[in-house]
């Protein structure tokens, strides 16, 4: 049986204490021990903040798109082992297909986008200069800039991957780094 970690503050964690088992679905073996008693929340908040969200601002939308296709390529590269562990849950390699290679397409496809419709800047002129003035002196442009903070998603159990990717695409283009959690369902 293995200790499932926690990627937090930059270095794999595992939780100390009490912990719920998590059980193959055809075969009923105990497969993974999982907690997060002991995990300092508080501490992976503020690394987000303070190092996670500042590098990703720092970066441009070129070097996001980029980013994006390298954990993208990583992600494919490792796909049978996303297989295997969703077998693990009962699913068919038909029924992973969806969230495993859809989801990693879907990474793919948002590097596509944004290395091929956004600025190789931080700031991301949203329109064309607007006349504020009736002889021109006066103009003013909508700028889309990053912001501040951490956003926590908690996705759904049955697309993990899938909808996590889903979840970076709406803070992590110009806004800020996710920090996504999985939680595991509750027994019946």
């Amino acid at each position: 049986m293995q200790q499932l970690a926690s990627f937090l503050s930059g270095t794999w964690q595992s939780g100390r204490g009490r912990s719920r088992l998590i059980h193959h679905a055809i075969s009923g073996e105990a497969l993974w021990e999982v907690t997060s008693e002991g995990l300092d929340m508080a501490a992976a908040r503020l690394f987000a903040i303070e190092k996670g969200a500042p590098a990703l601002r720092a970066m441009t939308f070129i070097e996001r798109a980029a980013m994006l296709k390298a954990v993208a390529k990583h992600l494919l590269s490792e796909k049978e082992r996303f297989y295997a562990l969703s077998a693990q849950t009962g699913a068919t390699r038909a029924d992973s297909w969806v969230d495993i290679e859809g989801g990693i397409g879907t990474l793919f496809t948002y590097a596509s986008l944004g290395s091929r419709e956004l600025p190789d800047d931080t700031l991301w002129p949203e329109d064309e200069l607007l006349p504020l003035s009736k002889e021109g002196g006066f103009a003013a442009r909508h700028v889309l800039t990053s912001k501040s903070g951490v956003a926590v998603h908690i996705n759904a159990f049955n697309f993990p991957a899938g909808e996590c990717w889903k979840s970076w695409h709406q803070r992590g283009w110009a806004e800020c780094q996710p920090s996504s959690n999985q939680l595991p369902r509750r027994p019946n």
